[in-house]
């Protein structure tokens, strides 16, 4: 018997056939299917409601775009059970299938042999730590795709110190600042001008959002190389992480970001082709 945990968009409406067939199918195999309350309520099937934790699993079922992969991270928190994203969204970077394919892919999985049948795919995530100016309690937390300091208040910019093995390296003015793994370099990152990096790669990647500066270049830092990062205009910080806001910042207050000890694995049914991927999501090769 297998343990699959399911993770589901809220309001597409494709999901509802999806989880009738995963249903079916999991009863007559002998398998335990379930979701989080608040998942289950929201799409009707209360009765696969439970408080088991995602780590638990033997898989996590992603049904839904990246945003909903990106939840199923943040829900395992570094624990190695791999994700199965099914693209019920648009642009679906992290998923792996359409929903056509699911109950076949995870017949696939239940029946097959890792690297033979299918490959996990280990992705490179983000330690980020807080240590706040106040002496208060450090505060830790992990991200897949980016950790972003931003401003608050439209019209103003923040001023953020960039600290480089423990070398000031700039002082940054802009509209915040970004630090992505190569995973996230197609998110945020991306659409303020940053670098597109193969998920193969190990680096932390510096982006500014709009800075108001002649030094205007994202950075991209050997994964081994510290980087701080300080708040030190009066002007408040938001900071988001993998898109949720997590934390308000102050003068002072020290954000340090590096690769993490754990990894984000995927469930793989063929070997990823990122190139072709951003190839295909971007039409470059339509006439």
């Amino acid at each position: 018997m297998k343990s699959i945990f399911v993770v589901a968009h809220h309001t597409r409406g494709e999901i509802a056939q999806l989880l009738t067939d995963l249903e079916a199918w999991c009863t007559k195999h002998g398998h335990y299917l379930w979701m989080l309350p608040a998942d289950a309520n929201a799409r009707g099937c209360e009765h696969l409601a439970s408080e088991g934790a995602a780590m638990d699993a033997d898989v996590v079922l992603s049904l839904g775009g990246d945003g909903t992969v990106l939840r199923a991270v943040h829900l395992l928190d570094g624990a190695p059970v791999p994700i199965l994203g099914v693209n019920v969204g648009t642009l679906g970077y992290l998923t792996e299938i359409e929903p056509s394919e699911c109950i076949n892919a995870l017949q696939r999985w239940v029946e097959g042999r890792e690297d033979k049948d299918f490959i996990i795919d280990k992705r490179m995530m983000l330690t980020v730590l807080l240590k706040r100016a106040d002496g208060g309690t450090d505060l830790s937390w992990r991200a897949l795709n980016e950790a972003v300091l931003e401003k608050q208040q439209s019209g103003h910019t923040v001023w953020l110190d960039v600290v480089i093995n423990s070398e000031l390296f700039a002082t940054y003015s802009a509209d915040g600042l970004i630090v992505s793994t190569p995973t996230g370099s197609t998110a945020y990152s991306m659409s303020a001008r940053g670098p597109v990096v193969s998920p193969r790669h190990r680096a932390l990647l510096v982006t500014p959002v709009s800075p108001h500066m002649l030094f205007d270049r994202a950075l991209v830092l050997d994964p081994h190389e510290s980087l701080l990062i300080e708040v030190v205009g009066t002007r408040p910080v938001d900071m988001a992480l993998d898109g949720r806001k997590v934390m308000s910042l102050t003068q002072g207050d020290v954000v340090s970001c590096a690769p993490d000890t754990c990894t984000a694995e995927f469930l793989r049914f063929k070997t990823p082709k990122f190139h072709q991927i951003v190839r295909t999501k971007f039409g470059l090769g339509d006439d």
